[in-house]
Formats: structure tokens, sequence, C-alpha cells
């Protein structure tokens, strides 16, 4: 179990410190992150240069399928063997994967090299956030989490757009060389700054279960991506991935039953809510990434946009997804309503699936615009409340387990999204521009199979027969949305069969590496309550808790009275005018504070600080049971007298660790009392 740093306010050389450890994991996240997005504007001219159109699907795919497999792996071997240690192998690893794609020189290459790549980026994502715990003490982690969330959203928004600054001002290659200097430079930081603790937690690691689950979506996405191009889909080749394919899955369900730590427990397949969110997250998955992978295609073979351009238009989806998914999240903390989201947010879905499926040569910009946005906006409504629904319908012993089940269905169906979308692409094209073109001089050397691997050849056609190539790619491209319809309705009946039931509160924090991220979560239940309860007290202290909690206790006392009581019931020795001037407090508020605990002899003066007298140590524990119960009331029905003891100890713990902390800080006028 991750313990919290000491107690204590830092000194300003170890608040440098922090921030320069902080700094580089947030890097190594933020280039993780990026390579999840900065590629899908650099595709078509890494096609068309090192050809490969057909499998132009694996680049995405390689990377996704790499770093959903060894994202369980990082977590637990973080925990045995030293996190400092494992994520310095992940940069590692992810700066000599980015290395080898920049110098591929062909397609076999840059997607074996993306392998690797992502191999090392699913160890930066789920070790970076794991460091944090061991860094930052629980009252003081909301204050960062939100800078890891804020990765996420900027990812989302400056991977298309440096994808087509890199291709059209340097050379598609520098979209992995980038990650060179950036990460050599978070490499040097963490083996300068970071000190850890190395606590081996032991772990019984489901190596065979992780290495099956990868092996059968393998399977999948290799029979969705070669049937129907390079091979026919009755042909020996996609039926022996496919008896493969199921004669795996059938080992790993029989593995998983056994593991002491599995993966994926077949029991959370029994909880109903569990198993229509898990189908309804890897359409999800699988309509966004897909899209967001071929869309940029579109904008540059079709309408001629640079790649630069293609990552601006491309901002409107982008926007639609942050909006919505945190405005329905506000929402539902507020209202506790949750189905109407799912529900209407996969309707949405098809709807915006349709109008791409209508883009053609002549769409303006506006119109691209609007369906991008509606596309956009679909998706956003239901990634914010599948992890939500799912947490909320488990046991607590289940909840870390949940949540990752619920993200790695997401990751499968973005692998799975990608390929089927290349799928029917690749098939559409080749004999759609023999069609279009057929009876045509074309210039020497080109042909429609040279045309369907490169598109930059079209450039060099006639204007009839360039627009009769365009029209090709074009109905090739949106075809795809069309085929992607019935799947995401089949999501929408999956949602409108969803029971809803209340929300626990505990569970109405989600973080934005659940639902924005691609990798599989994977935290303890412990580490994802912690997360989710620390977030809710940050967000409780810039209202009126202490207010709350003081009247909960029975007291007639100053809110800031209170908070000050419990900062010396935890720390002892508290000096008022500096931890005004730490958390950026009015010191008048303070002041009163302090001043009435001294006036009902609560607290005596010692210099400049305050410690508690017996009378004072009497009301902070009152007021210490009041706060353990606001957080035991966020738990809803897992607060019951068979709660697993690990529950009443983890809210013992952070009751005396937030209690008086930063993140609860007491909002009043001076003169103001309850």
């Amino acid at each position: 179990m991750t313990q919290a740093p000491p107690a204590g306010p830092r000194t300003r050389q170890e608040q440098r410190t922090l921030y320069l450890a902080l700094s580089a994991l947030l890097m190594g996240m933020l280039l993780a992150a990026l390579d999840q997005t900065i590629v899908a504007t650099a595709l078509p001219t890494i096609v068309s240069e090192l050809g490969g159109l057909d499998h132009l699907s694996w680049v995405v795919t390689a990377y996704l399928l790499a770093a959903t497999a060894g994202t369980p792996l990082w977590g637990k071997l973080g925990d045995q063997y030293g996190r400092k240690k494992l994520f310095q192998a992940a940069i590692t690893i992810f700066l000599v994967g980015s290395a080898l794609c920049g110098v591929a020189q062909d397609m076999a290459g840059l997607i074996a090299f993306r392998a690797v790549q992502g191999l090392g980026g699913g160890g930066l994502m789920v070790l970076s956030m794991a460091i944090v715990g061991d860094l930052v003490p629980p009252r003081e982690r909301g204050r960062y989490q939100g800078l890891f969330g804020a990765v996420f959203g900027a990812s989302s928004v400056l991977g298309p757009l440096l994808g087509g600054l890199f291709v059209d001002h340097l050379s598609w290659r520098w979209v992995f060389y980038v990650n060179l200097p950036l990460g050599v430079l978070a490499l040097l930081v963490i083996a300068a700054v970071l000190h850890i603790p190395v606590r081996r937690d032991r772990h019984r690691i489901d190596y065979l279960g992780t290495l099956l689950i990868a092996a059968v979506a393998t399977c999948v996405v290799l029979g969705t991506s070669l049937g129907g191009t390079t091979w026919e889909w009755d042909s020996p080749g996609v039926l022996g991935l496919a008896v493969l394919g199921a004669a795996l899955l059938a080992w790993f369900v029989r593995v998983e039953r056994r593991a002491a730590e599995p993966v994926l427990p077949p029991a959370l397949f029994r909880v109903r809510t569990f198993t229509l969110c898990a189908v309804i997250s890897f359409v999800i998955g699988f309509a966004m990434f897909g899209s967001m992978t071929y869309l940029p295609t579109f904008l540059q073979v079709v309408h001629g946009i640079t790649p630069t351009l293609s990552g601006v238009h491309m901002l409107p989806m982008v926007l639609g997804i942050l909006t919505t998914s945190t405005l329905s999240g506000q929402l539902i903390s507020r209202t506790g309503r949750w189905k109407v989201y799912p529900v209407l947010g996969t309707a949405v879905t098809v709807l915006g699936l349709l109008l791409l499926h209508n883009l053609d040569a002549d769409s303006g910009t506006w119109e691209m615009s609007a369906y991008f946005l509606v596309f956009g906006a679909g998706l956003g409504l239901v990634l914010q409340v599948i992890v939500l629904v799912v947490q909320n319908a488990v046991r607590y012993e289940d909840l870390g387990v949940a949540t990752s089940g619920a993200t790695f269905f997401r990751s499968i169906g973005a692998a799975v999204g990608v390929s089927v979308f290349g799928t029917v692409f690749a098939a559409r094209l080749g004999p759609r521009l023999e069609s279009a073109l057929a009876g045509e001089r074309l210039p020497p050397g080109v042909t429609p199979r040279t045309l369907a691997e490169d598109p930059r050849a079209v450039a060099g056609l006639e204007p009839g027969q360039r627009a009769a190539a365009l029209d090709a790619y074009s109905i090739s491209i949106t075809d795809v949305f069309l085929w992607a319809v019935p799947v995401t309705a089949v999501a929408f009946g999956l949602a409108c069969l969803l029971r809803e039931t209340p929300l626990r509160a505990s569970v109405q924090a989600p973080d934005s590496s659940e639902t924005l991220g691609l990798n599989p979560v994977t935290r303890s239940s412990r580490e994802e309550l912690l997360r989710a309860l620390t977030v809710l007290s940050s967000r409780a202290g810039r209202r009126d808790l202490y207010a709350g909690l003081v009247a909960d206790a029975g007291l007639t006392l100053r809110p800031a009275t209170g908070w000050l009581l419990l900062r010396m019931h935890r720390d002892g020795h508290v000096e008022p005018a500096l931890l005004a001037d730490r958390y950026g407090l009015d010191r008048t508020v303070i002041a009163a504070g302090a001043r009435e605990a001294e006036e009902r002899r609560l607290a005596e003066r010692e210099g400049l600080g305050l410690s508690l007298t017996p009378a004072g140590h009497d009301i902070a524990a009152r007021l210490a049971a009041a706060r353990e119960a606001a957080l035991a009331a966020l738990l809803g029905d897992w607060w019951t007298p068979e709660r697993p003891r690990d529950l009443t100890v983890l809210v013992r713990q952070l009751s005396r660790d937030l209690g008086g902390g930063g993140g609860e800080t007491p909002r009043e006028e001076p003169d103001r009392r309850p």
C-alpha cells in the first residue's frame, strides 16, 4: 500500500524539487497521450511515402494493442520493484520506439516500432499517475490531479494540430522525433530529483491472463483488418484466426477463474450493468478512434486541405467531446440522474455518423464543422457516464478491476474500430477507382492500384480523372461511417436497457484518464476510492464544509475555528498567520478563528502559534468524528457493518489527513458566525 509523504510544510527547496518532479511526470504523460492523437493527421503523408494504404490502420492499432496489453503489468511491476526504475524503463522503451519509428523505411517496420512505442507509452500513463501518490499526501493531491487531467484535454487539442504542423513544415518523421528531446529531458529530471522509497508490495501477477487477452485482441484485429482485403472473409486464414481467437478466449476465461489477481475477473460479467457498459464502452471506442483516424485522410485527400488545417478542422469534434463530457459530469453531480446521458449520447453519435456519411467533395467548412461537432458531442455524453455507472454497480472490492475493465473494453474497441474502418475503406477504394477510371488514359506508371497506395498521385491526373478519383476516395471513406451506424445503434439499445439506480457520491468524481484516455486505468479499489474522495473533499472545502462539520458536531464555532482545531489535532503546534499565507486565505478570517479558539480556552498561545488545550482536544475529536462521518456518507451502501476492514482504515486515515488541510479551507467573512 502506498503511503503518503510525511505531514508538515515543505521548505522552498523541497517545493521546487516537487514541482520539477511533477513537471517530468506531466511531460511523460503528455508524450504518451499525444501519441494517441498526433499520428492521425500525418497518416496520409506517411502512407504516401511508405506505401501500404490498406494497412494504414495498423500504424494506430499496433500502438493501442501494445499499450493496452502492457498497462496492467506496468502497474503491478512498479509496486514490486519500485516505480522510479520502472518509469525510467518505460521512458527508455518509448524513446527507442520513437526513434525507430522516425527512421522506418517501410510500413512493416513502422508498425513493429509503433508496438514498441506503445509498450513504453502504457507504462508512462499508469506509472506517472501512481508516482503522484508517492510524492503528494492525499490532503494536497486534489491540487495536482487537475493538472494531470488537463493533459488529456490538451493532448486531444494539440495532437492533431502538432501532427499537421510537423508534416507541413518539417517531415512526418518529426511526429516521432519530437518525443526524443522531451523524453530525454524528463529522464534526466527524474534521475536527478525523483526520490521515492521502494516499497515492495507483492502481487501474484497474471502474466498468462495478460498474454492471452492480448492474443485474443490480436486475433480479432488481424481478422478484421486482413479479411476482405488481403484474404477473403471465408479464407482459411480468416477462419483460422476466428477459431484460434475463440480457443484463446476459452483458455483465458479458465485462467481468470483460477488467478489470484485476475486481469479481468469473469465474475464481473454476472453484474448486468457492468456487462452492458462494457459493450457500450467497446462501441464508443470503436466509433471514436476509427473516425479520428480516417477523418484527417478525408480532409487531406478529398478536400486537399493541408495537414495543419486538417488538425484545425478536427477541433470542433474535440470541442464537442470535451464540452459534453464536462457538462454531463457536472449535471450528474448536481441531480444524481444519469441514464439520459448514455441514451442521448449514443443516439446523437448515430446521428453524427449519418451526417459524416453524407460528406463529399463539395461539403463546405461550416457544414463539416457542424457535423464534427455533433459527432463529438454524442461521444462526450457517453464517455463520462459509463465509468460512473460501472463504479456504482459493483462492490467496493471490485471497484478497481471494474474501472479497469470498462476502460479496457474502450481500448480494445478503439483498436478494432480502426482496423474495421481500414478494412471497409481499403476493400471499397480499389474497385471504385478501377470503375471510376475504366477506359481512361492515365499518366505513365499510374494505375488504379498505385492511386490506392499513394493518395498524392491523384494530383497528377487530368481534371476530370482527378474528380472521379477523389469521388472514389470520398465515397470509400464516408462509407466507413455508415458501417459504424448499426454497431452504435446496438449501443443505443443497450443504453436503454440500463437500470437507473442512485449514484453513490463517491463515484461522482471521474478522472480524465478514465473518461478521455484510451489506455486502461489500473488502480486498486483503495487507490481509486482515495483519489475520488480526495477530489470530492477538495470541492467540498471550497463551499461550506466546515460550517456543516461544526453543526454536525453540535458546536457553535466559526468554520475557521473548526478548521484550526482539526489542524492542531493533526499537526500539534500551528501558526495561523503562516497557514493563511500558505493557502492564500484571508488573514482576518483565520485570525478571528484563532481568537475564538483562545477565548473559548480550546487553544493556548505559544509564541506566534497555537496548541490545543485538554478541552480543545475533546472538541477537536468531535470535529474529527464529524469529518469521518461526512466521508463515510459519500460511500452510500458500501459503508455497512459488514464493510471490509481496509475501507474503515481508509476513511479514518483520510479523515485525519484531510481535516484542516489546504484542500479544505474555510470560506467566510470575519464577523460571520454559524
